[in-house]
């Protein structure tokens, strides 16, 4: 017996290949309804969940002030899966063994497979600083049922109005969502007439407002200090937490050089901070699959160096920062970035099926709308990391309406199991962005 591929072959005759996808979020759940058309008649899907619902985390700032509720932002994927004949395991992995070709299940049961696609998103590091989350001392957008306790803690502040601080921590890679969030507290706050009962401080890790991790998007910088400004809201950027305590954080500033600016202390009645992200626990230090921060490691193909049969998609990919920084800031993975790489991984392992070679390079384009509550930064990056072939900002209230637009048509895509309808290939084909590197699509 020979192996092609990973596709057994023996005496002429080919046998399916078992393909695990680990993780079913955005870049989990897109990959399974797109790969699900690339592959043989005789290949087989399984998605590795921790439970029966997608959550479209887009929207978490809406449900942290009740703009939103849980139910009108999740899809129960179970009959989507089985419609498009894709097993759906929802006990969540215990430990990958890429050595071995398997996955081990929380129930101590073990996968084997031919191909894995890990998905699984980012391990919220709360625990690296003193206080930090939900169940500590800051609230967080992370998660729906982290969104949700934010609300409650929110209604609170809101009987007895106090300050607010918002912010990323230090060893963030996701900054959009704090700065729509700042501005959607901002913007509630006003529609309850108690704005000017509650100062706001925004903090970040960040060198300077609107870096994002990515050394900025067109004149992001200017956009998002004037924003900040003409809301009346502080910011302290280079920012590194030492410890958050009931009601109060002790943030400290640095130089260029790293060196300790001031001390910032400061006493509020709500905080939301993004935390840290680390790879999940059930790949984290593999030795040639991840890197120390327990990120996987992949080429330019999205495949990994060491093990040849396993790629990586979305936030669990390993990607250098754009430059030294005085605090660590990480790079963000934006949805159309990840899409790029759904789309190209997709062609590749059905190539590789096929006897091919893995030949398409993701874009890494993105396209971001960011929600202030009543209008909204759009960017769009050509590609994500600089130097950029497209690289502007624009802000406008049709930014708002279109995040709301764009909400409604992706939990339909969700519901529908289909990653990228011919209507959206066209307008993307149309505005001249592409998600693969070389321009194609």
């Amino acid at each position: 017996m020979e192996y092609i591929c990973n596709t057994k072959i023996a005496g002429g005759k080919k046998f399916m290949a078992e393909i695990i996808i680990l993780g079913a979020g955005l870049g989990g759940t897109l990959m399974a309804y797109e790969l699900s058309e690339q592959l043989r008649p005789e290949d087989r899907i399984t998605v590795i969940g921790q439970g029966v619902a997608y959550q479209f985390y887009p929207s978490n700032p809406w449900v942290a002030v009740g703009w939103r509720q849980r139910r009108e932002i999740e899809v129960d994927l179970t009959k989507v899966m089985a419609k498009k004949n894709i097993r759906f395991i929802t006990e969540g992995a215990e430990r990958v063994h890429p050595a071995e070709n398997r996955v081990q299940l929380k129930s101590g049961e073990s996968l084997a497979y031919d191909y894995m696609i890990i998905a699984t998103g980012p391990e919220l590091a709360f625990d690296e600083i003193p206080g930090l989350g939900p169940q500590a001392h800051t609230q967080s957008i992370c998660e729906t049922s982290h969104a949700e306790q934010a609300y409650a803690a929110f209604e609170e502040l809101c009987k007895n109005p106090r300050p607010i601080v918002v912010g990323a921590a230090q060893g963030v890679s996701c900054f959009g969502p704090a700065y729509e969030f700042v501005f959607v507290l901002d913007t509630e706050l006003r529609r309850r007439k108690i704005r000017n009962k509650v100062p706001m401080t925004f903090v970040t890790s960040e060198p300077y407002i609107g870096h994002l991790g990515l050394d900025g998007v067109g004149d992001t910088k200017g956009l998002l200090e004037s924003a900040l400004r003409n809301r009346h809201i502080k910011w302290v950027t280079n920012a590194r937490i030492k410890e958050v305590t009931e009601g109060h954080m002790s943030v400290e500033e640095l130089n260029d050089d790293a060196s300790v600016k001031t001390t910032h202390e400061m006493d509020f009645g709500f905080s939301m901070m993004m935390p840290p992200f680390r790879g999940v626990k059930a790949v984290h230090g593999i030795e040639g699959l991840t890197n120390p921060r327990g990120f996987i490691l992949a080429d330019g193909y999205q495949r990994n160096p060491t093990f040849r049969n396993v790629f990586s998609i979305g936030v669990c990919v390993a990607i250098p920062p754009t430059g030294k920084t005085p605090v660590p800031v990480g790079v963000p993975k934006t949805g159309f970035m990840i899409e790029s790489m759904v789309t190209a991984t997709a062609h590749n392992l059905g190539a590789m099926l096929r006897g091919g070679e893995a030949s398409i390079k993701p874009s890494w384009n993105a396209i971001c709308l960011a929600d202030f509550g009543d209008t909204g930064v759009a960017f769009v990056a050509q590609p994500q990391l600089p130097p950029r072939n497209a690289n502007w900002a624009a802000q406008g209230k049709w930014v708002h309406l279109a995040k709301i637009g764009f909400e409604k048509y992706f939990l339909h895509k969700i519901k529908v199991g289909k990653s990228e309808p011919f209507y959206e290939r066209l307008m993307l084909k149309m505005a001249r962005i592409h998600k693969f590197e070389n321009g194609g699509h």
